[in-house]
């Protein structure tokens, strides 16, 4: 199933590549503006519905404890294996255990940023229905849908934590800039043709059928979607190259943090792990600022578009029984056996792996 998701997902993206290619996009200006009169609006429902503020301060600490969670390992590979994978030019055991615990750190953190993501949504959606906008409420209408946020988060992270890192600095980067290009636009592509996924899994909607409407909403709401995918990604980029420049002035204004003229290899640990201060910092800013606009102004876009079509914006009364407790459980276990794991890796023969 989870491979299924991940092949219709694809399908979207590929076939918003195609309608964004072809429209023009709007000018910077054009789209901070119209993030700025959309912050006015959300800015407010966050204040009107304070809960909101609660959900965005548990996204900043869930990413933290996520980013923590993958620098674990790397104070387990010893400054050797390092070295030795420096100098190897094919994939060691551990490198593939490395991407693998990436993996699993990214879909733990997407199991609460799903949740909470979608209750930001479900606050908005009470809020234009007239009703009482609770915490408890939110997620009672969250969670039916919990499984199907966890996938979508879990593919949307990967797919932003690779892009991310395919971004930074390469030695031996042997791709030219068309491809360089085209991997930035299949990506942007992929977070609009994906924006109206969570208004549409919060109002009841199925991941695929949530996704098949999200591409119909880019076709009908198109300026609307790039204006705002546009500026909230301008206005992110801006975050990221300041949060680069703050983790350099950083290291410069702390210099007994880590030790620069010492080889690279005895420092990576200690360098990520003092790295996180400035880099909580940029993402903090995201998520306390500018997704919150983002979220809300989305399921905004996603409601007019609802209303175009003639049809109801009805909350799903929540199911009775425990069935909407099943991810919640299926998290807890996953982060047991992640625990276990980082306990028991001796035992599990993991730190013999990293070290060869």
């Amino acid at each position: 199933m989870p491979m299924t998701y991940l092949g219709e997902m694809d399908a979207v993206k590929n076939e918003v590549y195609a309608i964004t290619n072809a429209a023009p996009h709007p000018a910077g200006g054009d789209a901070l503006a119209d993030f700025w009169r959309r912050t006015k609006f959300s800015v407010r429902l966050m204040f009107l519905e304070k809960e909101i503020i609660t959900f965005a301060l548990l996204q900043w600490a869930c990413i933290g404890l996520g980013y923590y969670l993958w620098v674990q390992m790397l104070g387990w590979i010893p400054e050797e294996a390092w070295q030795r994978a420096s100098d190897s030019k094919g994939g060691s055991p551990g490198d593939y255990i490395l991407l693998a615990w990436s993996f699993v750190c990214v879909g733990l953190t997407a199991f609460p940023l799903g949740v909470l993501s979608g209750c930001m949504g479900a606050a908005h959606f009470l809020n234009r229905q007239g009703k009482e906008s609770t915490i408890d409420e939110c997620l009672n209408i969250v969670l039916p849908k919990a499984w199907q946020l966890w996938v979508f988060h879990w593919i949307d992270g990967w797919w932003t934590v690779m892009r991310i890192l395919d971004r930074l600095p390469k030695k031996n980067d042997r791709r030219t800039a068309a491809q360089k290009a085209l991997s930035e636009a299949l990506y942007y592509a992929w977070k609009v043709a994906t924006i109206g996924i969570v208004p549409a899994l919060v109002t009841g909607r199925g991941l695929l059928d949530a996704g098949k409407r999200s591409v119909d909403l880019v076709r009908v709401k198109l300026k609307d979607v790039l204006l705002l995918r546009g500026g909230y990604s301008l206005l992110c980029w801006i975050v990221g190259v300041g949060g680069y420049a703050g983790t350099i002035f950083f290291f410069v204004m702390f210099p007994d943090l880590v030790d620069f003229s010492a080889p690279v290899e005895s420092n990576i640990y200690k360098f990520y792990v003092w790295a996180g201060v400035p880099l909580m910092v940029s993402v903090g800013l995201v998520l306390l600022f500018l997704r919150p606009v983002y979220l809300i102004s989305a399921c905004d876009i996603y409601a007019d578009y609802v209303a175009g079509r003639e049809e109801n914006l009805m909350l799903p009364p929540p199911p009775g029984g425990s069935s909407s407790h099943g991810a919640v459980t299926a998290a807890v276990i996953f982060a047991l056996l992640i625990l276990a794991a980082m306990i028991f890796r001796d035992q599990l023969g993991i730190t013999a792996l990293l070290a060869r």
